[in-house]
């Protein structure tokens, strides 16, 4: 059984809308459409012009999805596909990317519930617009613990001269980012935000790591630089999470870190949330024009 949505004068045939995506919630594609269409006018605006990875559960999130990056030749012609080059020249990945509604709405009817986004647009591929700083608890962490090291890599942010933006990612930590001009490559972006974690994790040894190797960690949260490479992505502002109870990541303001934990929000209550508050990341585009990472070892 299908249902048709008409989007932006675009006609997408809604596909089995009964099927049920999320088994512990009872959530169908059909609500997870719904969601997608209460938050596309806010989630554009963070994925417009960027490479995305499309994260598919076509039989739920009980039975195992797939990362795709490759645009599927199914596509219809108006789904804006990029042709990304392959660092060591292995090739070109042609990814969707996501400018308007329409394209939003028939991807996630495609059962695509995260989108993954690349932190350079497809118009400069090699200069990143954002720094990320992703927070890895492990598990047992207290969360008061974890609100605390979200408030202080933002002092080290703004220390650094960047201008810090809080995300819940819907899984178990937090996002901090940054606007960038883009005039700084990838390698030097994370070579510069590496630096900074290995500070911090140097004054707190006791609770903070950059260990790569889980097995290394021990109860201490990761810092995770790794998102800042060509060809990586982070989890695009207002994603669901295929994760029970469907979260979705989520942009924040500082003030109200407090009383939020990584998964407070999704597709029960985002529509509830925008309602009553404006995206916090709303002038993400505004703080870039003011912002710069500086060069590594220049953070005094």
């Amino acid at each position: 059984m299908a249902a048709q949505l008409e989007v932006e004068g675009r006609r997408i045939e809604l596909s089995n809308p009964e099927k049920v995506l999320y088994p512990d919630d009872g959530y169908r594609k059909q609500d997870v459409v719904e969601y997608f269409r209460s938050v596309a006018a806010v989630m554009v605006a963070h994925t417009r012009g960027k490479p995305l990875t499309l994260r598919r559960f076509p039989d739920g999130i009980g039975s195992g999805g797939f990362f795709q990056k490759e645009a599927s030749n199914h596509f219809p012609e108006w789904v804006r596909v990029a042709s990304v080059p392959q660092r060591g020249g292995q090739g070109v990945v042609h990814h969707a990317v996501v400018d308007d509604a329409a394209t939003l709405l028939y991807l996630a009817n495609q059962a695509c519930l995260e989108f993954h986004a690349g932190l350079s647009t497809v118009d400069d591929l090699d200069r990143p617009i954002l720094a990320v700083l992703d927070l890895d608890p492990p598990e047992g962490t207290d969360l008061a613990e974890l609100r605390d090291v979200v408030r202080l890599v933002c002092e080290r942010f703004r220390g650094a001269g960047l201008s810090p933006h809080v995300q819940a990612t819907g899984g178990k930590g937090f996002h901090v980012a940054a606007p960038l001009r883009g005039e700084r490559g990838f390698d030097e972006v994370r070579a510069a935000i590496r630096e900074l974690a290995d500070a911090m994790a140097g004054d707190e040894p006791d609770r903070l790591t950059v260990e790569q190797r889980k097995d290394k960690r021990g109860d201490r949260i990761f810092l995770d630089t790794n998102r800042n490479a060509y060809g990586q992505t982070m989890i695009a502002p207002y994603s669901l999470r295929a994760r029970a109870g469907a979260p979705a990541a989520t942009p924040l303001d500082l003030d109200e870190l407090g009383r939020v934990a990584p998964q407070s929000y999704g597709l029960a209550n985002m529509a509830r949330r925008l309602a009553q508050k404006d995206d916090p990341w709303a002038g993400l585009e505004d703080a870039r024009s003011g912002s710069d990472f500086p060069h590594p070892g220049n953070q005094d």
